[in-house]
């Protein structure tokens, strides 16, 4: 019950804020529960308990406020203040001491990494093209958990011609997408 209260109160901070700003598309204020809440909130059971998350580009908190709600740690990496603002209120007004919001480029928390992180792993949604977020993580070698769209083959096909690395691809319970779990990624070495 102490979930669905949070989940109103976000609701509710999201209708705010995105009045001021643009966090989610218009068209989509409409359904937040299913479009946005449910949609993030399918990953906590495919993340291992007792990892920590790193939300790469969290924009208006998908999906990594939410799954701060469903009492995973998180650090939430968004590099546009104004939205690295929301995410903070969403922290204090939700009263979630285990989200952490880094204000930054992604590459910057990447590089700030200690070595031997195997408790990480990272998540996001709407961020950048596959081969994009390999570029910024794969040095790391921990898994991806990605909410991405129908054109998820493509993106594998695409990241394929850099990167050698296992993945799964889970029919998405909100939409047409799928759940991209990425893991064991190598870079190809060139010559």
């Amino acid at each position: 019950m102490k979930n669905k209260v949070k989940f109103e109160q976000y609701e509710s901070m999201l209708r705010d804020w995105s009045g001021r700003m643009n966090l989610v598309a218009p068209s989509t204020l409409s359904n937040i529960t299913e479009r946005h809440f449910a949609d993030s909130a399918q990953l906590a059971d495919v993340i291992p308990a007792g990892v920590k998350i790193a939300d790469l580009g969290s924009g208006a908190g998908f999906p990594g406020v939410v799954l701060a709600i469903l009492g995973r740690d998180v650090t939430c990496i968004e590099s546009i203040g104004k939205k690295a603002a929301f995410l903070s209120a969403l922290k204090d007004g939700l009263d979630l001491p285990n989200l952490c919001v880094y204000h930054g480029r992604v590459e910057d928390y990447v590089a700030s990494l200690p070595r031997g992180h195997n408790d990480l792993v990272f998540t996001a949604r709407a961020f950048a093209p596959l081969i994009k977020i390999l570029d910024y993580v794969a040095k790391t070698n921990c898994r991806l958990f990605l909410l991405k769209g129908r054109e998820i083959e493509s993106e594998i096909a695409t990241a394929k011609t850099k990167y050698k690395f296992d993945y799964k691809l889970i029919p998405s319970k909100t939409g047409d997408g799928y759940i991209t779990i990425i893991e064991n990624c190598r870079q190809f070495h060139m010559k």
